[in-house]
């Protein structure tokens, strides 16, 4: 038997899993004879690097290597399948570098780990036809919408950010619209990628891509999925058995062939944001893919971030919005509170009340039309307690902690059974260090607390919960209250005819840069849950009606708000009017990597700054951590983060001690 000959091109570049800067490259390897037929670009390898053998995956294939000397064969070749494509690489090369990040970091979010049993299965399917019956989308009800699906269709490229009416009409029908636009693409013979924030968006995006692609005309990406389904998900779309795939925000990596959109529903949600190193945000991802592979976008939300105000004022986005008529006929009326004379008279303690009489009226003229939704900020029944006499904060007796009740009581706390929030231990004997007092009560209701409230006050009217982990899947059209946590509100069938927004003070007095966009983002996916105002659908929020974020919200004008909020970040300096950069590590390691940064333009440093501690005392805690802000202007960020990354790449070449967290452009800045 003739031996095989030698490969025309016989070194492999490979890019190993090795989450070190500055070993951030390819590196060379010798392909055999014998591996010459599988070693293509793109399959998975096992390679000896430092001495240990190293998963990794082959880019390329090269006649000449870019150093003198013998190479190292290839250990092994995992799999024969090409999982990684040129396009993806590219884009894990380009994320890596936008975040200051690795190439094996960034790789490992891209690509699901190999399930061999399902790489073996034939996963062909029969020639898919897109249905010819399908529900008609939202978009061309817009005034640009009918002119960005024919777009998609003839083969352009149009980028556009969706303002979606907040309404429980057709009009505010994310999901549909999102399907209709994949399916113009897929007509035109190009593939669409489409990611959502959670589960329960996923499921409502599922169930209309039904109908609208047919069941085998897309696949879904999860994380969450199991190994299995992920990895055939993941085929499927390498291989071109589907075109479209929809997930959370590992689909934003989802290997689709001729790619011609990528769309994001709700970017302001902070799941779109990784939580492992580099730690990318799924809008940034999709941006970058998008201008690489010269492809569509379209941004759907019902509120407005300031990145993408900020994308839109440069012209890299185009609004598709319906007029001022259209969003006061399709959306739900919405009111603040003691918002005017008249509403102070007839209930002069509406400021101070959690719960004034305007709240119960509405409650009472809506709930024979169907059921009303109220949202609390805190899960729970008393979050916080303070001395009734002097409102000192009470804390834990035996380890210092937050106090909370578990049972139930008046506002005054005096027979509630009170329990420490880290170690449990109750609070019988608890007395005021500052006034002696043993008298308790609770400045901050939760949701079960304020559902035995309103359970009193109808108590013909049943009362549900939809908290977390148990998010009710839907409301039946009846008399019902739904006390509902931010995030976990559940659709009812026909919309709800009111909606109840409390305690708002609480979402816009949190310490952090983005609270009131936040605020202004949940409360406005509330009023997307509510029937039209031309079929009695009302919002109250209760709360301070000077306040610009319920401003918005009574006006149902996210895009004035997101104008305002980037005006104002880019007067005070922070994202996205600027680069900003935090470090986070123990005090030394901070002050070596300063002493490192030498970007080719000045930047601003601020800090460092010690940390707050959170939650209980650790038994071996860890050095005090500090935070360093690097910023610079938009034109020089991207020289600022390649000089952040140089000066890890220096310090992980010199095995300094203490880690350090780099994020870019962070999406909490408290």
């Amino acid at each position: 038997m003739p031996e095989p000959s030698q490969p025309e091109l016989p070194v492999a570049r490979v890019a190993v899993d090795i989450p070190l800067s500055h070993l951030d490259r390819p590196f060379d390897y010798a392909v055999t004879a014998e591996q010459d037929a599988a070693a293509a670009p793109g399959v998975r390898v096992r390679v000896r690097f430092a001495g240990r053998l190293r998963d990794g995956f082959i880019l390329d294939r090269v006649a000449v290597a870019d150093h003198e000397g013998s190479l190292s064969p290839l250990f092994k070749i995992v799999s024969p399948e090409p999982v990684l494509t040129s396009e993806i690489a590219t884009l894990i090369r380009k994320v890596a570098d936008h975040y200051a990040g690795v190439f094996a970091d960034v790789m490992r979010l891209a690509v699901p780990p190999r399930h061999a049993a399902t790489e073996r299965a034939d996963l062909a399917k029969p020639q898919h036809q897109l249905p010819h019956d399908h529900p008609a989308g939202p978009l061309v009800g817009y005034p640009t919408g009918a002119g960005f699906l024919a777009a998609l269709r003839a083969g352009r490229q149009p980028r556009a950010m969706w303002q979606v009416t907040p309404s429980a009409t057709p009009s505010g029908d994310w999901a549909l619209g999102l399907a209709s636009a994949a399916r113009e693409c897929a007509e035109g013979g190009r593939g669409t990628v489409i990611v959502v924030p959670d589960q329960a968006d996923l499921d409502r995006l599922r169930e209309v891509c039904t109908q609208v692609l047919g069941a085998a005309g897309f696949a879904v990406l999860v994380a969450e999925a199991g190994p299995a389904a992920r990895y055939r998900a993941f085929l499927s779309a390498l291989r071109g058995t589907v075109r479209v795939v929809i997930g959370n925000r590992a689909a934003a990596y989802a290997p689709v062939h001729d790619l011609g959109l990528v769309a994001l529903w709700d970017d302001g949600d902070d799941l779109l944001a990784e939580q492992r190193a580099p730690y990318p945000h799924a809008r940034e991802v999709l941006a970058l893919r998008a201008a690489e592979a010269r492809a569509s976008v379209l941004f759907a939300s019902y509120a407005r971030t300031a990145e993408l105000e900020g994308w839109l004022e440069r012209g890299w986005l185009r609004a598709i919005a319906a007029d001022r008529v259209s969003v006061r006929h399709a959306a739900p009326r919405v009111r603040v509170t003691a918002d005017s004379d008249f509403a102070l008279q007839r209930d002069p303690t509406a400021r101070a009340a959690r719960l004034p009489h305007e709240v119960f009226d509405m409650m009472r003229a809506t709930l024979p039309q169907g059921p009303v939704l109220v949202q609390v900020p805190r899960a729970g029944y008393l979050v916080a307690l303070v001395c009734q006499e002097c409102r000192e904060p009470m804390r834990c007796e035996f380890c210092g902690g937050p106090t909370k009740g578990q049972a139930s009581g008046s506002a005054e706390v005096a027979t509630a059974r009170v329990a420490c929030a880290w170690c449990g231990r109750p609070q019988v004997e608890w007395e005021c260090p500052i006034c002696s007092s043993r008298r308790v009560r609770a400045p901050i209701v939760g949701a079960e607390r304020t559902a035995e409230e309103l359970g009193k006050a109808f108590p013909q009217t049943p009362v549900r919960h939809s908290i977390g982990g148990k998010r009710l899947d839907m409301v039946a059209d009846g008399p019902a209250v739904v006390v509902a946590t931010p995030g976990a509100e559940p659709p009812a069938e026909g919309g709800y005819a009111g909606a109840v927004l409390l305690d708002t003070g609480l979402l816009l007095l949190r310490q952090d840069l983005r609270a009131a966009e936040e605020a202004l983002r949940r409360w406005l996916n509330v009023v997307a849950l509510v029937r039209s105002g031309a079929d009695g659908g009302s919002v109250v929020a209760v709360g301070e009606s000077s306040r610009r974020a319920l401003q918005a919200l009574v006006r149902v004008d996210p895009g004035g708000f997101a104008a305002r909020e980037l005006s104002e970040r880019a007067a005070a300096r922070f994202p996205p009017a600027v680069t900003l950069i935090t470090v986070e590590g123990p005090h030394e390691a901070l002050q070596e990597f300063a002493s490192l940064i030498e970007p080719a333009t000045p930047v601003e440093m601020l800090g460092p700054v010690d940390l707050d501690a959170m939650g209980p005392p650790a038994e071996d805690p860890a050095p005090a951590s500090q935070r360093l802000m690097l910023r610079a202007p938009l034109d020089a960020g991207s020289q600022l983060v390649r000089a952040a990354k140089e000066a890890a790449a220096i310090r992980s070449a010199r095995k300094s001690s203490g880690p350090l967290r780099i994020r870019v452009n962070p999406v909490t800045l408290n």
